[in-house]
């Protein structure tokens, strides 16, 4: 089963969306994204109806966010993605009739729901602007360490 990394690769481009002045293109998103425009169409097209980005076409035209960083959170984002399964693991449901699968899939289900349940959770509490934020953070440290002056911490 491969792995559903929309949500990761999203917040990638919407963090170079907030660092780049003026809209961005599906093209350039999609270097940014590893994927194509097409992709990158549909799902930014997601994202403009949750209210998260705006389109404009043409000449200078692009993706460019519609909301302050600050009132976006990752759960909007995953939301807006269609919610997708935060867990990749399942239960099975070979013998529905079998006694042992019921209890297993009933502790399974019921651990698995907790844990998603607790994520999305998660995902409501980190802003667009804390990533970005610690993107510059990072950056600040990574340019002080290269120059040799890096502050102690």
């Amino acid at each position: 089963m491969s792995q559903d990394n929309r949500l990761s690769a999203v917040l990638h481009a919407l963090l170079h969306m907030a660092d780049h002045s003026g809209p961005l293109t599906s093209d350039e998103l999609a270097r940014m994204m590893s994927t194509n425009p097409v992709v990158v169409r549909r799902t930014m097209a997601g994202l403009r109806e949750a209210g998260l980005v705006r389109s404009a076409r043409g000449r200078g035209g692009g993706w460019e966010l519609a909301r302050d960083l600050a009132s976006v959170t990752l759960r909007d984002i995953y939301d807006a993605l269609g919610a997708p399964r935060l867990i990749a693991m399942g239960i099975p449901l070979a013998h529905p009739g079998c006694r042992v699968e019921q209890a297993v899939n009933h502790a399974l289900g019921s651990a698995f729901a907790d844990a998603e349940a607790l994520l999305v959770d998660r995902l409501g509490a980190v802003t667009l602007a804390a990533l970005a934020a610690d993107f510059s953070h990072r950056a600040i440290r990574h340019h002080h360490r290269n120059k040799g002056d890096a502050p102690h911490a």
